[in-house]
């Protein structure tokens, strides 16, 4: 088991930008897991699914809502929240190193922000899609 994580974390560290955290390496291996008990033959997190994802606009509220309603088509620079108009601190693990450091963090996000969008919470996949894309941004 041991040789698989340190396979599966070499293999994520390679295919990324930047050095991908612990934690976000740990969650991907999550996603995959819940994701292969699903679908035996899944074979991988999709960066394109998960742009797809990130900028996908549907009508919430009478109003047109992506994820980039608040956190911009850039994801190295500042977002603001559509509902409190807070700041958003940049997506992108490149601009902003706190980013996709934290699995805690990343999974009250990902629910929260795929209720906002999508009404409902994202499967493993869809997770592990769009962290794919914003980690490779």
């Amino acid at each position: 088991m041991k040789k698989i994580l340190l396979s599966t974390i070499i293999l994520l560290t390679y295919s990324y930008g930047y050095e991908p955290s612990v934690a976000l390496n740990t969650y991907l291996l999550e996603l995959r897991t819940e994701a292969k008990k699903i679908n035996p033959a899944f074979n991988g997190f999709n960066l394109e699914e998960g742009r797809k994802i990130f900028f996908t606009k549907k009508i919430v509220d009478g109003g047109e809502i992506s994820c980039v309603t608040c956190h911009t088509k850039n994801l190295a620079s500042n977002g603001l929240n559509s509902k409190t108009n807070k700041i958003i601190e940049p997506l992108s693990p490149n601009a902003n190193k706190n980013r996709l450091s934290d699995i805690k963090e990343m999974k009250k996000w990902l629910k929260r922000n795929f209720n906002d969008v999508y009404k409902r919470e994202g499967t493993a996949v869809e997770k592990g899609d769009v962290l794919t894309f914003i980690s490779k941004n």
